[in-house]
């Protein structure tokens, strides 16, 4: 499974997304920048992506699509400026992807998220976001004042 979430530890997830079929990992499909145009109706100004998408070809795509700044976890030969403007926002969105992983890690230890045992396509889509929604109730939960 490849998910996409965002968010940080203590805000929500904005998103999930569940391929079919695993992607491979040196090819970035370019759903993953259509599907953030559909719903913000942009492209996103920055990205941080797993090192298995580092390639020329993909940071080349997600340039000419107007993302500014692509920060990959490995560099695989690409210069960090190449990638983005600046050795801070490198930084900035590396610990980003930190943030990203971490709530990964929380679905996985606090919600038990694991091998999907649920029947077909429909049963692992219904298990991945049965996971994100008790995760997003218990952050907002926590986010409320306490009376």
């Amino acid at each position: 499974m490849r998910g996409c979430s965002e968010g940080c530890w203590n805000r929500p997830s904005a998103g999930c997304s569940a391929a079919r079929r695993r992607l491979r990992a040196t090819r970035w499909s370019p759903s993953l920048l259509t599907r953030q145009e559909a719903i913000y109706g942009r492209p996103p100004l920055k990205t941080a992506a797993d090192g298995g998408f580092a390639s020329r070809d993909n940071l080349r795509l997600a340039k000419t699509r107007g993302v500014k700044d692509v920060m990959f976890a490995k560099k695989r030969g690409l210069g960090v400026l190449d990638m983005v403007r600046s050795l801070w926002v490198y930084q900035k969105l590396r610990n980003f992807r930190a943030g990203i992983e971490a709530n990964i890690s929380r679905l996985k230890r606090a919600f038990g998220l694991d091998r999907c045992t649920w029947q077909g396509w429909p049963g692992f889509r219904q298990y991945v976001w049965s996971a994100v929604v008790s995760y997003n109730v218990l952050v907002l939960g926590m986010l409320l004042p306490a009376h």
